[in-house]
């Protein structure tokens, strides 16, 4: 007698289908490009100089690509320099979705790389209409998109990894509790960004923007408090609720000295120590923000809400005499 696995029922088992790196190495990549353009992004507005270009695609009515480095001078250079790095961006995106595309086995996470592209030219788009419009709402939301567009990238970064094709080796007590209190973390920090794009664009809402960060330092500790008392031994959870702890830390002091350099005159501040204040405050920000969908998906993976039964290959017999 024989026995042997049907190859079509194998096949559809995700642990033993193959994977091409590349969809993880690009979602890595743009994870790391997009970081440094909320920086400069968030420089180019604590400087005030989302407007020193007045048009838009061109640039002073060069193509973009052609502008001289020599005219990149004062405000024009940090404008410009904003539009280089969110084309390259955008050229990494297109890349990561064609990949996904013809690379990736998941149907659903294909159709999610075809989105982030989605997203980043729609993000591009209400960049330069800004400029164009000169509408304060749409720097607001062009600064929304772009902490979304960079959560999308290391989800992405996180889905393609090879932890996520790994079946999980254990499951967490009470994981479903800690998901959640992770998700709403995730989402109060979301909304904290946009509160704080409020704040740098229009300097109004200071208050609810102080009522979101308490929010959400009470959660992060939280957080930190319930990882390390129920899941240490879990170094995937342990890391990450510890660094984000780190960052709220951080977080804390540079909105201190954000607050008291820019709207008060107890804390005499040069020009340039603000806007790097400021700055540096947006991108800890980010971190934060992924740090916490980092944790959500983890803890979700690892919680029974994730246990989906998997269909077994079925044993085909042949007797032969």
């Amino acid at each position: 007698m024989k026995t042997e696995v049907a190859n079509s029922e194998t096949s559809s088992l995700p642990y033993l289908s193959f994977f091409s790196p590349w969809p993880h190495r690009l979602a890595v990549a743009t994870a790391c490009a997009t970081f440094p353009l909320l920086f400069v992004g968030g420089l180019v507005t604590s400087k005030g100089a989302g407007l020193a270009v007045p048009d838009w695609p061109t640039t002073f009515g060069y193509n973009m690509f052609l502008y001289p480095w020599a005219k990149m001078v004062g405000n024009i250079f940090y404008e410009h320099s904003h539009r280089l790095v969110a084309s390259g961006v955008g050229l990494l995106t297109i890349a990561l979705a064609l990949t996904f595309w013809f690379q990736e086995q998941r149907n659903w996470l294909r159709w999610l790389g075809l989105s982030a592209l989605m997203l980043v030219i729609a993000q591009g788009t209400i960049g330069g209409l800004r400029v164009v419009l000169l509408e304060n709402t749409l720097a607001i939301v062009h600064a929304a998109f772009a902490h979304a567009f960079f959560a999308l990238t290391v989800s992405l970064a996180i889905f393609t990894s090879a932890e996520w094709h790994d079946e999980p080796t254990n499951t967490l007590r009470a994981g479903w509790r800690l998901f959640r209190l992770c998700a709403v973390t995730t989402g109060l920090l979301y909304i904290q960004t946009i509160f704080g794009a409020v704040l740098r664009h229009t300097g109004e809402r200071l208050d609810a923007h102080l009522l979101f960060a308490a929010l959400v330092t009470l959660h992060v500790i939280f957080i930190v408090v319930r990882v390390m008392r129920s899941h240490a031994d879990q170094p995937a959870l342990r890391r990450p609720a510890c660094l984000l702890g780190l960052l709220l830390l951080v977080q804390l002091m540079l909105g201190v000295g954000s607050y008291f350099g820019k709207f008060t005159s107890l804390l005499q501040l040069s020009e340039g120590m603000v806007v790097l204040l400021t700055t540096t405050h947006l991108a800890i920000g980010g971190l934060m923000l992924v740090t916490s969908l980092l944790l959500t998906l983890r803890s979700f993976r690892l919680s029974p809400l994730s246990k989906a039964p998997v269909k077994q290959p079925v044993l085909r017999e042949e007797f032969s005499l």
